[in-house]
Protein backbone atom coordinates (compact mmCIF):
# COMPACT_ATOMS: atom_id res chain seq x y z
CA UNK A 1 0.00 0.00 0.00
CA UNK A 2 1.05 3.50 -0.86
CA UNK A 3 0.90 5.98 1.71
CA UNK A 4 -0.11 9.27 0.68
CA UNK A 5 1.26 12.91 2.71
CA UNK A 6 -2.10 14.17 3.26
CA UNK A 7 -0.41 16.98 4.90
CA UNK A 8 1.47 18.23 1.92
CA UNK A 9 -1.41 17.31 -0.40
CA UNK A 10 -3.85 19.51 1.88
CA UNK A 11 -1.10 22.73 1.95
CA UNK A 12 -1.12 23.31 -2.01
CA UNK A 13 -4.68 24.38 -2.58
CA UNK A 14 -4.76 26.53 0.50
CA UNK A 15 -1.71 28.08 -0.64
CA UNK A 16 -2.87 28.93 -3.74
CA UNK A 17 -6.33 30.07 -2.40
CA UNK A 18 -4.46 32.20 0.15
CA UNK A 19 -2.75 34.01 -2.84
CA UNK A 20 -5.43 34.90 -5.11
CA UNK A 21 -7.40 36.24 -2.25
CA UNK A 22 -4.22 38.40 -1.94
CA UNK A 23 -4.20 39.18 -5.56
CA UNK A 24 -7.77 39.94 -5.36
CA UNK A 25 -7.74 42.36 -2.80
CA UNK A 26 -4.45 44.12 -3.79
CA UNK A 27 -5.95 44.63 -7.24
CA UNK A 28 -9.40 46.04 -5.41
CA UNK A 29 -7.34 48.08 -2.86
CA UNK A 30 -5.71 49.86 -6.39
CA UNK A 31 -8.89 50.00 -7.74
CA UNK A 32 -10.93 51.58 -4.93
CA UNK A 33 -7.69 54.17 -4.71
CA UNK A 34 -8.32 55.19 -8.14
CA UNK A 35 -12.01 55.41 -8.21
CA UNK A 36 -11.49 57.35 -4.98
CA UNK A 37 -8.95 59.59 -6.98
CA UNK A 38 -11.51 60.05 -9.92
CA UNK A 39 -14.34 61.05 -7.08
CA UNK A 40 -12.35 63.71 -5.72
CA UNK A 41 -11.05 65.16 -9.15
CA UNK A 42 -14.43 65.41 -10.19
CA UNK A 43 -15.97 66.73 -6.88
CA UNK A 44 -13.33 69.14 -6.81
CA UNK A 45 -13.64 70.12 -10.70
CA UNK A 46 -17.57 70.50 -9.46
CA UNK A 47 -16.87 72.83 -6.99
CA UNK A 48 -14.85 74.87 -8.98
CA UNK A 49 -17.12 74.66 -11.95
CA UNK A 50 -19.95 76.17 -9.48
CA UNK A 51 -18.02 78.69 -7.46
CA UNK A 52 -16.79 80.13 -10.76
CA UNK A 53 -19.77 79.49 -12.90
CA UNK A 54 -20.57 83.14 -14.04
CA UNK A 55 -16.92 83.67 -14.92
CA UNK A 56 -17.03 80.96 -17.72
CA UNK A 57 -20.85 81.26 -18.69
CA UNK A 58 -19.80 84.54 -19.61
CA UNK A 59 -16.64 83.23 -21.24
CA UNK A 60 -19.18 81.24 -23.40
CA UNK A 61 -21.53 84.52 -24.76
CA UNK A 62 -18.67 86.62 -24.86
CA UNK A 63 -16.90 84.27 -27.11
CA UNK A 64 -20.18 85.02 -29.59
CA UNK A 65 -19.98 88.61 -29.16
CA UNK A 66 -17.18 90.38 -31.93
CA UNK A 67 -16.93 93.87 -31.76
CA UNK A 68 -13.65 96.27 -33.64
CA UNK A 69 -13.04 99.23 -33.13
CA UNK A 70 -14.36 101.28 -35.67
CA UNK A 71 -12.99 103.31 -38.49
CA UNK A 72 -14.95 105.46 -41.03
CA UNK A 73 -16.37 103.17 -43.79
CA UNK A 74 -17.81 103.07 -47.22
CA UNK A 75 -20.85 101.41 -46.26
CA UNK A 76 -23.08 100.07 -42.86
CA UNK A 77 -24.93 97.49 -43.91
CA UNK A 78 -27.50 96.37 -41.68
CA UNK A 79 -28.47 92.64 -41.15
CA UNK A 80 -32.79 92.04 -41.15
CA UNK A 81 -34.38 92.53 -37.88
CA UNK A 82 -36.13 94.46 -35.32
CA UNK A 83 -35.85 98.77 -36.01
CA UNK A 84 -32.82 99.19 -33.06
CA UNK A 85 -30.56 97.31 -35.97
CA UNK A 86 -31.54 100.23 -37.65
CA UNK A 87 -31.73 103.16 -35.73
CA UNK A 88 -28.23 101.83 -34.18
CA UNK A 89 -26.94 102.28 -37.98
CA UNK A 90 -28.59 105.39 -38.07
CA UNK A 91 -26.42 106.83 -35.25
CA UNK A 92 -23.16 105.17 -36.76
CA UNK A 93 -24.32 107.03 -40.31
CA UNK A 94 -24.72 110.52 -38.19
CA UNK A 95 -21.29 109.64 -36.53
CA UNK A 96 -19.58 110.06 -39.22
CA UNK A 97 -18.97 105.99 -39.67
CA UNK A 98 -20.41 105.68 -42.92
CA UNK A 99 -21.85 107.55 -46.76
CA UNK A 100 -24.37 104.68 -47.33
CA UNK A 101 -26.89 102.85 -45.15
CA UNK A 102 -27.21 99.19 -46.70
CA UNK A 103 -30.39 96.90 -46.07
CA UNK A 104 -31.33 93.37 -46.85
CA UNK A 105 -34.10 91.07 -45.85
CA UNK A 106 -36.58 91.59 -48.19
CA UNK A 107 -40.31 90.98 -46.97
CA UNK A 108 -40.40 89.91 -43.40
CA UNK A 109 -43.25 88.31 -42.65
CA UNK A 110 -42.93 89.18 -39.09
CA UNK A 111 -43.47 92.84 -39.27
CA UNK A 112 -45.05 92.67 -42.78
CA UNK A 113 -43.07 95.38 -44.44
CA UNK A 114 -40.25 95.49 -46.97
CA UNK A 115 -37.06 95.83 -44.67
CA UNK A 116 -35.21 98.52 -47.84
CA UNK A 117 -38.57 100.37 -47.43
CA UNK A 118 -39.51 100.34 -43.95
CA UNK A 119 -35.57 101.70 -43.67
CA UNK A 120 -36.49 104.30 -45.59
CA UNK A 121 -39.13 105.67 -43.75
CA UNK A 122 -37.28 105.09 -40.67
CA UNK A 123 -34.43 107.15 -41.90
CA UNK A 124 -36.72 110.28 -42.50
CA UNK A 125 -38.22 110.25 -39.01
CA UNK A 126 -34.40 110.68 -38.31
CA UNK A 127 -33.58 113.54 -40.44
CA UNK A 128 -31.59 111.31 -42.64
CA UNK A 129 -31.79 111.79 -46.85
CA UNK A 130 -33.40 108.69 -48.07
CA UNK A 131 -30.14 109.49 -50.56
CA UNK A 132 -27.81 108.07 -48.03
CA UNK A 133 -30.14 104.44 -48.18
CA UNK A 134 -29.22 101.58 -50.19
CA UNK A 135 -30.98 98.20 -50.53
CA UNK A 136 -32.01 95.23 -51.91
CA UNK A 137 -35.20 93.63 -51.79
CA UNK A 138 -34.80 90.40 -52.39
CA UNK A 139 -36.34 87.22 -50.05
CA UNK A 140 -33.51 85.85 -47.96
CA UNK A 141 -33.11 83.03 -46.31
CA UNK A 142 -29.95 83.57 -44.24
CA UNK A 143 -27.36 85.35 -42.61
CA UNK A 144 -25.03 83.84 -45.38
CA UNK A 145 -27.09 85.31 -48.47
CA UNK A 146 -27.52 88.62 -46.72
CA UNK A 147 -23.86 88.53 -47.29
CA UNK A 148 -24.18 87.40 -50.78
CA UNK A 149 -26.98 90.63 -52.00
CA UNK A 150 -23.92 92.93 -50.20
CA UNK A 151 -21.51 91.66 -52.32
CA UNK A 152 -23.59 91.82 -55.69
CA UNK A 153 -24.59 95.05 -54.90
CA UNK A 154 -21.27 96.52 -54.67
CA UNK A 155 -20.16 95.06 -57.44
CA UNK A 156 -22.81 96.96 -59.28
CA UNK A 157 -22.08 99.96 -57.21
CA UNK A 158 -21.01 102.75 -60.05
CA UNK A 159 -18.44 103.70 -56.77
CA UNK A 160 -15.53 101.95 -55.39
CA UNK A 161 -16.74 100.02 -51.87
CA UNK A 162 -13.40 98.97 -50.10
CA UNK A 163 -14.70 98.78 -46.23
CA UNK A 164 -18.04 97.59 -44.57
CA UNK A 165 -19.26 97.80 -41.11
CA UNK A 166 -21.76 95.40 -40.09
CA UNK A 167 -24.80 96.07 -37.53
CA UNK A 168 -26.47 92.98 -36.30
CA UNK A 169 -27.46 91.31 -32.55
CA UNK A 170 -23.78 91.22 -30.09
CA UNK A 171 -24.45 87.16 -29.88
CA UNK A 172 -24.86 87.12 -33.52
CA UNK A 173 -21.17 88.96 -34.64
CA UNK A 174 -19.04 85.84 -34.60
CA UNK A 175 -21.05 83.81 -36.88
CA UNK A 176 -21.36 87.45 -39.21
CA UNK A 177 -17.79 87.90 -38.84
CA UNK A 178 -17.08 84.35 -40.29
CA UNK A 179 -19.69 84.82 -42.81
CA UNK A 180 -18.43 87.77 -44.73
CA UNK A 181 -14.46 86.47 -44.25
CA UNK A 182 -15.59 83.36 -46.59
CA UNK A 183 -18.33 85.56 -48.86
CA UNK A 184 -15.53 88.43 -49.17
CA UNK A 185 -12.02 87.03 -48.40
CA UNK A 186 -9.92 90.02 -48.20
CA UNK A 187 -11.09 91.91 -50.96
CA UNK A 188 -13.15 94.26 -48.27
CA UNK A 189 -12.18 95.68 -45.30
CA UNK A 190 -15.22 94.35 -42.96
CA UNK A 191 -15.72 95.74 -38.98
CA UNK A 192 -18.50 94.15 -36.63
CA UNK A 193 -20.74 96.85 -35.10
CA UNK A 194 -22.73 95.31 -32.40
CA UNK A 195 -25.96 96.92 -31.07
CA UNK A 196 -24.76 97.60 -27.33
CA UNK A 197 -27.00 95.39 -25.09
CA UNK A 198 -28.50 98.00 -23.90
CA UNK A 199 -30.79 98.60 -26.89
CA UNK A 200 -31.73 95.31 -27.48
CA UNK A 201 -33.82 92.94 -25.65
CA UNK A 202 -30.75 90.48 -24.89
CA UNK A 203 -28.62 90.48 -21.69
CA UNK A 204 -24.73 90.05 -21.60
CA UNK A 205 -25.55 88.13 -18.55
CA UNK A 206 -27.47 85.30 -20.86
CA UNK A 207 -28.17 82.53 -18.39
CA UNK A 208 -30.18 85.15 -15.90
CA UNK A 209 -32.64 85.71 -19.13
CA UNK A 210 -34.55 83.08 -21.22
CA UNK A 211 -34.10 84.94 -24.56
CA UNK A 212 -30.55 85.69 -23.82
CA UNK A 213 -30.25 81.70 -23.12
CA UNK A 214 -31.91 80.77 -26.37
CA UNK A 215 -30.11 83.03 -28.81
CA UNK A 216 -26.60 81.74 -27.15
CA UNK A 217 -27.96 78.21 -27.44
CA UNK A 218 -28.92 79.12 -30.92
CA UNK A 219 -25.77 80.91 -32.57
CA UNK A 220 -23.85 77.71 -31.02
CA UNK A 221 -26.08 75.64 -33.20
CA UNK A 222 -26.27 77.80 -36.24
CA UNK A 223 -22.35 78.35 -36.00
CA UNK A 224 -21.29 74.49 -36.26
CA UNK A 225 -24.06 73.97 -39.12
CA UNK A 226 -22.47 76.90 -41.16
CA UNK A 227 -19.38 75.46 -40.61
CA UNK A 228 -20.19 72.42 -42.26
CA UNK A 229 -22.74 73.74 -44.46
CA UNK A 230 -20.19 75.98 -46.26
CA UNK A 231 -16.99 74.63 -45.22
CA UNK A 232 -16.65 70.84 -44.98
CA UNK A 233 -19.55 69.34 -47.04
CA UNK A 234 -20.02 68.42 -50.48
CA UNK A 235 -22.40 66.94 -52.52
CA UNK A 236 -25.80 65.41 -51.40
CA UNK A 237 -25.05 65.71 -47.74
CA UNK A 238 -24.53 69.85 -48.70
CA UNK A 239 -27.39 69.97 -50.58
CA UNK A 240 -29.82 68.62 -47.72
CA UNK A 241 -27.48 70.79 -45.22
CA UNK A 242 -28.84 73.71 -47.62
CA UNK A 243 -32.72 72.89 -47.42
CA UNK A 244 -31.96 73.48 -43.63
CA UNK A 245 -31.27 77.68 -44.11
CA UNK A 246 -33.48 79.51 -42.23
CA UNK A 247 -31.04 82.22 -40.63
Amino acid sequence: MIKTNSKTLDSVPKHADEKATALTSSRYRRISRSTMKILLGLASLSIVLFLFREQWLRLIGDFLIVRDSLQPADVIHVIAGDDYRTDYAFQLYKQGYGKTVFFTGGWCDIHLYQHGEHAEERALTQDISVDAIAYDNSNVMSTYMEAERLKEWIARNPYPVRSVIVVSDPFHMRRVQWTYRKVFGDQIQIQMAPVPFDLTPYQRTWWKDPESRQYVRDEYSKLIYYLFRYQFSSGFFKDWLASLDTE
